[in-house]
């Protein structure tokens, strides 16, 4: 589901821009499907423009815009009583064909892999990571991502809320 987190993060980016969807790009969700996930701001582009040029309101992007998208689906079941399922479908449908689809040089997709060690994520943890498809077919980490010292702090704070729930699974023995 980190590309039903990726929708919501460009959707909300979209809306603060007062740009279309479509013109988000190079938007990816680090780590957990959940509160800790990283909606990294900081590497996307907005009609071409870098996020934080196109939004000047820093304190949104590093505040309001990351709880929104990490607490998103509690909000919908909140508000409706029910999940988003019709999104988590199109998230789900999404990926496939973000997986089966070249990825533009300037775009990623958000897909949640076992980690080789790419950005210091500790290697064999399932993690949201940035990814690009060649034209062959083919999967891969998109490289080239800059971490600052925010989005470490934020990268950091998911990668330990992952290695804590890894650890408690080894001790109920299943892994």
């Amino acid at each position: 589901m980190t590309r039903l987190d990726q929708n919501r993060a460009e959707t909300q980016l979209a809306k603060k821009a007062g740009a279309p969807v479509k013109d988000v790009k190079n938007l990816a969700i680090w780590g957990n499907h959940s509160a800790t996930q990283f909606p990294d701001f900081t590497n996307a582009t907005i009609a071409g423009k870098k996020a934080t040029e196109a939004i000047s309101d820093h304190a949104w992007l590093e505040g309001e815009f990351i709880t929104t998208v990490q607490k998103r689906g509690a909000a919908i079941i909140e508000a409706r009583g029910l999940s988003s399922a019709a999104s988590a479908a199109n998230a789900a449908i999404d990926t496939v064909v973000s997986l089966t689809t070249p990825t533009a040089s300037d775009d990623c997709v958000s897909v949640a892999v076992t980690s080789s060690g790419e950005y210091g994520v500790p290697e064999g943890l399932t993690f949201g990571l940035p990814i690009s498809v060649d034209a062959k077919g083919a999967w891969h980490v998109k490289e080239g991502f800059e971490v600052n010292e925010f989005a470490a702090g934020r990268i950091k704070v998911t990668t330990d809320e992952l290695l804590s729930e890894r650890d408690e699974v080894k001790t109920l023995g299943l892994i």
